[in-house]
């Protein structure tokens, strides 16, 4: 049996999952037709749990936790400078949550997370702090900046929801990224004419326990009945891996993905997107990968 550990050296499963037999192929029976595979690490909410296991749990899923990014931060000190002065910008746009721990993570290498609490966090919320997704926008909140758009979903959406309410001649709007950031949302605002200003201050690289973690699932559990996909990142770190351990199985294999430009990536590299998440939340994804496993139920 699985249990919940630290999910940058092992596997992350259902917590309190009963023992069972290795997994058949999906199609071949219930049971492995109710195990899905999701490649993210873990957050553990109030409640102890990964609130992607709960929200699959709640639909009669099955659901592990395999983390494949890892990530080294950038630029601190010129991005701790750049948020010393918010009269020089327009507002903020954060994307992801590690944008949102560059800045506790610069302020704190710059000694400047009092002044955050005294003055810089008042003078930032004076300006607009755009967000994709609550869980983006809950970890803002908790460096107590409030946030606007995260009801919009992804980068594309947001795009659109900053360009009705910026103009041409505002300050720019400071962008923290990663290193391979989507373009989308940068250049619908460079084709409005909406000033932004980027700074990398992450990039992304495979986890260390990528193989391993995979190799232990597939011997214990099978080939899974769905794979979530959370970044055209984790693809690419993880999908030679998982075409070698699923073999002339992997067609049976429902691929979702977390966005659209996740789901971009899966049919640039020829795989079937049975769903996409109509938003970046546990509950969305759930409902969308129980929907296309639906016929499997017993």
């Amino acid at each position: 049996m699985y249990q919940e550990t630290d999910c940058k050296e092992s596997i992350c499963a259902t917590v309190g999952a009963s023992p069972k037999p290795p997994a058949q192929a999906p199609g071949e029976g219930c049971q492995a037709a109710m195990k899905v595979l999701l490649l993210k690490d873990a957050k553990e909410e109030d409640g102890g749990q990964d609130p992607y296991v709960r929200e699959f749990g709640l639909h009669g899923l099955e659901a592990t936790l395999i983390p494949v990014l890892s990530f080294e931060f950038l630029s601190l000190p010129s991005f701790s400078e750049k948020l010393s002065h918010p009269e020089a910008y327009g507002g903020l746009i954060f994307t992801s949550p590690r944008a949102v721990e560059a800045v506790e993570l610069s302020l704190e290498k710059g000694n400047k997370a009092e002044v955050w609490k005294k003055s810089l966090k008042e003078k930032w919320n004076a300006k607009p702090v755009y967000v994709v997704g609550n869980a983006t926008a809950s970890l803002v909140n908790k460096i107590g900046l409030d946030t606007e758009g995260e009801h919009c979903g992804n980068a594309e959406k947001l795009a659109e929801y900053i360009c009705s309410r910026e103009t041409p001649s505002a300050l720019p709007l400071l962008f923290p990224c990663g290193a391979l950031k989507g373009e989308t949302l940068p250049k619908t605002l460079k084709d409005k004419g909406i000033p932004m200003e980027s700074i990398t201050v992450y990039q992304k690289i495979p986890h260390p326990g990528i193989q391993v973690n995979l190799n232990s699932y597939y011997s214990e559990q099978g080939v899974p009945a769905s794979i979530t996909f959370f970044s055209p990142s984790g693809l690419a770190y993880s999908l030679k891996h998982i075409q070698e351990l699923s073999g002339d199985d992997i067609g049976r294999i429902k691929f979702a993905a977390i966005g659209p430009t996740t789901a971009r990536a899966l049919a640039a590299q020829g795989l079937p997107v049975s769903c996409t998440a109509e938003s970046p939340t546990p509950r969305a994804l759930a409902a969308s990968v129980r929907t296309v496993l639906q016929p499997q139920r017993c």
